[in-house]
C-alpha cells in the first residue's frame, strides 16, 4: 500500500469506499517504522495496544461513525501521557515512569478512534533544538542521516518524514513543533497559548507550553487541530468557549503581510536562508498579497526573554523530580543526599544547566533584574505585537536561521544552539500562534522553511495563508 501522499481526507474516503481497511493502513506504518526505526530512532516504543485501538476504529467506520480523527495512525511525543505507557519525557530519571492517566488530548483522540503507534523521541524534558540531549540516543533527520531533525520535537517530526505516522503530536515551547517541522520538510503548528488542553503534558515552562502537530500538509494540521481545540475546565489555562466563538467569526482571509526586515539583519542567520525568504516574499507578493514592512524593535529581545522565563519556570517544575515519589531514586546517606544523588544521576547536562539558570534568575537579588524585567518586556513585546495585527493579518520570517546541521555541531556552544529559536520564539512568548511550511530545499536537498505568525486565536489565517502557499512552492 503506496501512504506516501496519503492524507486524512484521502484516508477516510477510503474507508468510507473500503478501498482499504485500518489494519492495512496500520500496517503499512508499521512495516515503514520496522525497516527505517532501528536507523532513524525516531519512536523509543511500538506500544502493544494497536489491535484493539484497530478493532476501535474500525467498528466506529462500519458504524458509519467516523470522526475527524478516526482510524489516522499517530505518534505521540514522550512527554503526552497516555495511561498504562510510558511516559519519561527522553529522561533517565522517568525512564521507566507509566502514566496513570490520559492527558486530554489524548483522551478525546482515543474517542474519536486515532490510532497511536508509539511515543517518540525527543530532547530531554523538552530542552534542547537537536534531540541531542535524548537519554535514549541521537533522532537522525530521514532527509539526511548526518543531521539532526531538530528538536524538542525531533522524533515526532522524523516519525512524519520517514512515513512512520500520518500525524504527529509534539509540544511547543520556544519552536519545538515548528523548529523540527522545517529541518525534516514538514508542517508544524504552534496554536494559540490556551486553545488546546495542557493536562497532562509534562510542564517545561507552563506560561509557555502548548500541544501541536506536526503532519504533511496543512491540511491536516487543521483537521487535528480543530479536533483538540476544546475548552478544559482541568487547565486552568484552557480558553472559554464563548471567546474562541468570539475569535472564530473574525474573517479569515489573508490580504496584508508584515514582514519585519529588520530581524534578518541578526547575527547567526545564513545568507541561504535570507535569500530563500526573499524569494519566498516574491513568491507572495506574485500571488497577489500586500507585503508591509513592519518595525518590531522588541523582536530582538524575544530570545533573551525566552531564556530568562523558560529556565526560571523549568526550574521551579521539575523540582517534583526529587527521588522520592516517583522515578529514579539514588540512596544517599540522608534525605538531602537522596535528592542530589537522583538528581545528578537523572538528569542530563542541558536540563541540569538551564535548572541551574533559573534557579540563579529566581533567587533573592537577582530575581527584579533578570525575572520582573523579563516579564515586563514580554507585556510590552505582546502588545506591540497586537499593535501590529491592527495593520496586518500575518507576521511572515523564515522558520530558522539556518537548515538542519550536522551532529555535533553545536553541541558544545549552547547559546548558538539557542539561535535555532530566534524566528520562533515570539510565539510563545505572545501567545500568538504561527504555523511552519516548507518554502524549498537548498542545493543539498535540506529544507527550509516558512514561518506564518497570526493574532490571538488566528489559527484559520495560518491555515488559509499556509494551504495557499503550499499549492503554490
Amino acid at each position: 500500500m503506496d501512504i506516501a501522499n496519503l492524507t486524512i481526507k484521502k484516508l477516510h474516503e477510503g474507508y468510507r469506499d473500503k478501498t482499504f481497511t485500518v489494519q492495512s493502513v496500520v500496517d503499512a506504518y508499521l512495516k515503514n517504522i520496522k525497516e527505517k526505526n532501528s536507523d532513524i530512532n525516531a519512536y523509543l516504543e511500538i506500544f502493544d495496544d494497536i489491535a484493539d485501538q484497530i478493532v476501535h476504529a474500525q467498528k466506529m467506520i462500519d458504524e458509519n461513525n467516523i470522526q475527524p480523527m478516526t482510524g489516522v495512525p499517530m505518534s505521540i511525543k514522550d512527554n503526552i501521557l497516555i495511561k498504562g505507557h510510558i511516559a519519561s519525557a527522553g529522561s533517565h530519571i522517568l525512564e521507566n515512569y507509566k502514566a496513570t492517566y490520559d492527558a486530554t488530548v489524548i483522551e478525546g483522540l482515543k474517542k474519536q478512534g486515532a490510532i497511536f503507534l508509539g511515543r517518540t523521541n525527543m530532547d530531554e524534558f523538552a530542552m534542547g533544538s537537536s534531540t541531542e540531549t535524548s537519554y535514549f540516543g541521537n533522532t537522525k533527520n530521514p532527509i539526511n542521516t548526518a543531521c539532526v531533525p531538530g528538536g524538542s520535537s525531533g522524533g515526532p517530526a522524523a516519525s512524519i518524514a520517514m512515513q512512520g505516522a500520518l500525524v504527529a503530536l509534539g509540544s511547543d515551547t520556544g519552536g519545538s513543533v515548528r523548529q523540527p517541522a522545517s529541518f525534516c520538510g514538514g508542517v508544524g503548528l504552534k496554536p494559540t497559548y490556551g486553545s488546546i488542553s495542557r493536562y497532562g503534558l509534562m510542564s517545561l515552562a507552563s506560561s509557555l507550553d502548548i500541544i501541536g502537530p506536526i503532519a504533511k500538509t496543512v491540511e491536516d494540521l487543521e483537521i487535528t487541530f480543530n479536533a483538540l481545540a476544546t475548552f478544559d475546565n482541568r487547565d486552568s489555562t484552557s480558553i472559554p468557549q464563548n471567546i474562541r466563538a468570539h475569535y472564530q467569526s473574525v474573517n479569515s482571509e489573508v490580504k496584508k503581510i508584515g514582514v519585519p526586515r529588520d530581524i534578518l539583519s541578526l547575527p547567526g542567520i545564513d545568507k541561504d536562508v535570507v535569500e530563500n525568504f526573499e524569494a519566498t516574499l516574491e513568491k507572495l507578493k506574485h500571488a497577489g498579497y500586500e507585503l508591509v514592512d513592519i518595525e518590531l524593535p522588541l523582536m530582538k529581545y524575544a530570545l533573551p526573554i525566552y531564556y530568562i522565563i523558560q529556565p526560571a519556570e523549568a526550574s521551579s517544575n521539575l523540582a517534583r523530580y526529587d527521588g522520592v515519589r516517583y522515578g529514579l531514586r539514588e540512596e544517599g546517606k540522608n534525605l538531602i543526599d537522596t535528592y542530589v544523588q537522583s538528581r545528578s544521576a537523572g538528569f542530563g547536562n542541558e536540563v541540569k544547566r538551564r535548572i541551574i539558570l533559573g534557579t540563579y534568575v529566581l533567587s533573592h537579588g537577582y530575581y527584579d533584574a533578570y525575572y520582573t524585567k523579563a516579564t515586563q518586556l514580554q507585556k510590552k513585546l505582546r502588545m506591540s505585537f497586537e499593535e501590529i495585527f491592527k495593520t496586518v493579518d500575518v507576521v511572515v520570517t523564515p522558520t530558522t536561521p539556518s537548515v538542519a546541521f550536522k551532529f555535533g555541531d553545536k553541541q558544545d556552544d549552547p547559546v548558538s544552539m539557542y539561535m535555532s529559536d530566534i524566528f520562533t520564539v515570539p510565539a510563545n512568548i505572545t501567545g500568538m500562534p504561527a504555523l511552519s511550511v516548507p518554502s524549498g530545499n537548498n542545493s543539498e536537498g535540506l529544507p527550509y522553511g516558512l514561518h506564518i505568525m497570526g493574532p490571538y486565536l488566528g489559527e484559520a489565517k495560518l491555515f488559509s495563508l499556509g494551504k495557499d502557499f503550499e499549492s503554490r512552492v
